[in-house]
């Protein structure tokens, strides 16, 4: 891989697992020929430090282009109203997917979908722009406290 591009980590050794418990499938897709698929897409510097861009199951596919969820929910990050934001790809019939986000706003604090469409738009490429936004209470975290982007749905009238 050269400086700058992505792609997926993949490694082996006498440390890494053999496979899935019980789920041969799962085991022939992700180990093969002694590496491991990770699955976390990274990029690398020149000088070899690698640092890590998203999940590649998380991707969203744009018109062929590539939208990491991470690095839009960062700029979300930024806005001072925003307390919490998982990006998604929504289904899009000629796209393939558009890019959507759910956020969650800190106590208190007032933004509208529009606004937050704005407030991205001003920081990254048209292709990544955010085109659906929506405001729910909270995200359904696991028992790390990390956001269970499986449990992220668009509102029924974006599906």
């Amino acid at each position: 891989m050269l400086a700058g591009e992505i792609g997926e980590i993949v490694i082996r050794g006498h440390n890494v697992m053999k496979g899935y418990w019980r789920n041969p499938d799962a085991t022939a897709t992700a180990a093969i020929g002694g590496w491991l698929r990770t699955g976390d897409l990274a990029r690398v510097d020149q000088d070899g430090y690698f640092y890590i861009v998203d999940r590649k199951k998380d991707l969203i596919i744009r018109g062929g282009l590539k939208v990491y969820p991470r690095e839009i929910e960062e700029v979300l990050h930024e806005h001072p109203a925003v307390a919490e934001a998982a990006v998604t790809g929504i289904p899009d019939a000629d796209l393939g997917q558009e890019v959507g986000a759910a956020v969650q706003l800190k106590p208190a604090a007032t933004a509208t979908p529009e606004e937050l469409r704005a407030f991205v738009q001003d920081r990254v490429a048209p292709y990544k722009y955010l085109r659906h936004v929506w405001i729910v209470p909270d995200l359904l975290k696991g028992p790390t406290a990390k956001i269970l982007r499986r449990s992220v749905h668009p509102p029924q009238d974006l599906r």
